[in-house]
């Protein structure tokens, strides 16, 4: 069955009670279960089960080509109940450009369980065989990153990090598995944050994890989620899987405008580069080409006047909302430096752009008018 089909249909079967085509909402929070604790139907609490979570989850497992997934209620959780689940002592890898709550979590919270936290350039495969050699628990990738759009290999990754006993996880939010599909490619596990494109709406937040394999692991995963309570609200779950059944269609629009603008902000004398593996040439354009289907609706770029360009570009744009997040309908921008604070890691000239579903030509008069005003 191909994707556009599987969006469609997984966990979007019809309710057996009533026939309705659209999957139903169950918000209770307790189940009725005999004198002895035995479960009528399958459930006993919202926290450890739900039937509206069950959809997603069978949903995204067939998306992603898992065997099974766990819904979070934010990506943070599911990025932070899947780390903090290795033993303490274990050393992970992640990404040199990645996405900022990752960032704060490795420096500020991981060390207090006891994992180590080592930051690499992933397009760097010696330098990651040797940092699998010197014992890694789990490489993270993150491809396209978060906010340079920094591509890596995935599969040469895997094989990497496989030979040395390592897991590997990978965020593919800003691909989707309309683009990517990292399990296929040899990843272990694939993290969402489904507030993002998968939601699709900008309104409901939401994370996910994807397992290629339900073993031992996989299991612990889903013990910490249940006993720690970071469960994703039914009506979260409901608007997600509504989601998830529009996502291929979204997919092409969000590409095919990201290309043009990405396209035109190049040739610009005010842009200093662009951050887009779509572009040919680009660092990484050759990996996306092989391991991505289209290359997505991020972009970002740097301007050649540094940050006063970037801040009076950003407050002249007018279709283009200046609001944090990514992957609705509505194109958004952001300097990310003034976002991350003190201790920013992205570049001060830098916006990152989340490309929405306008017309292709409203947003290039919108980005001609403001650039004009430099």
């Amino acid at each position: 069955m191909r994707l556009e089909t599987l969006a469609v249909h997984a966990g979007g079967e019809p309710d057996e009670a009533t026939g309705a085509v659209v999957p139903p909402l169950h918000l209770a929070t307790t189940f009725r279960h005999g004198a002895g604790a035995e479960r009528v139907a399958g459930y006993e609490y919202q926290r450890e089960g739900n039937p509206t979570n069950d959809r997603l989850r069978a949903a995204l497992a067939a998306l992603e080509g898992g065997e099974t997934a766990l819904t979070f209620a934010s990506g943070m959780a599911a990025m932070s109940t899947l780390l903090e689940t290795l033993p303490p002592g274990s050393r992970i890898a992640i990404p040199d450009d990645c996405y900022t709550g990752l960032r704060i979590l490795a420096a500020e919270f991981l060390p207090d369980r006891g994992i180590v936290v080592e930051r690499l350039d992933m397009g760097d495969l010696a330098a990651v065989q040797a940092a699998c050699q010197a014992g890694l628990a789990l490489l993270w990738l993150e491809t396209p990153s978060n906010p340079l759009l920094k591509v890596c290999d995935i599969q040469a990754l895997a094989a990497i990090a496989h030979a040395h006993g390592a897991l590997l996880a990978c965020d593919n939010t800003f691909a989707t598995p309309v683009l990517q599909r990292p399990l296929a490619l040899g990843a272990d596990v694939v993290m969402h944050s489904t507030t993002k494109y998968l939601g699709g709406h900008s309104d409901v937040l939401g994370g996910a994890l994807v397992f290629a394999r339900d073993d031992a692991f996989t299991q612990r995963v889903a013990r910490r989620l249940h006993v720690t309570g970071a469960t994703l609200a039914p009506f979260s779950a409901w608007l997600t899987l509504r989601g998830c059944r529009s996502l291929p269609a979204r997919m092409a629009m969000h590409c095919a405008n990201a290309a043009r603008v990405a396209g035109f902000l190049a040739s610009q004398a005010p842009v200093e580069r662009v951050h887009y593996p779509g572009l040919p040439g680009r660092a990484g354009h050759a990996i996306a080409a092989r391991q991505m289907a289209d290359f997505g609706g991020m972009l970002s770029i740097e301007m050649r006047d540094g940050a006063e360009a970037a801040l009076a570009l950003a407050g002249a744009l007018q279709l283009f909302t200046n609001a944090t997040s990514l992957g609705g309908c509505e194109s958004l921008v952001e300097h990310r430096a003034s976002v991350e604070g003190a201790n920013a890691s992205s570049p001060a000239g830098l916006l990152r752009f989340s490309v929405g579903l306008e017309h292709v030509d409203d947003l290039l008069q919108d980005l001609s008018q403001a650039l004009d005003g430099l």
